[in-house]
């Protein structure tokens, strides 16, 4: 899976979170939010956690 970084950093931005705040919300690293978005496959698991983190269901391609 490949996260939309566009659609991402809409609803990032909609959301008011930092990475760090979305980070906590996920359960994830600030680290590993960042190597999700700049990998060209990540874990339906990790997607869905950050998905989760941001309150949508939609963020990949």
């Amino acid at each position: 899976m490949t996260i939309n970084n566009k659609k991402f950093d809409v609803v990032l931005a909609e959301s008011g979170l930092t990475m760090a705040e979305l980070a906590e919300r996920a359960g994830l690293s600030r680290q590993r939010i960042n190597i999700i978005l700049n990998s060209k496959k990540a874990t339906p698991q990790a997607v869905g956690k950050v998905a989760r983190g941001l309150g949508v269901t939609e963020i990949i391609d």
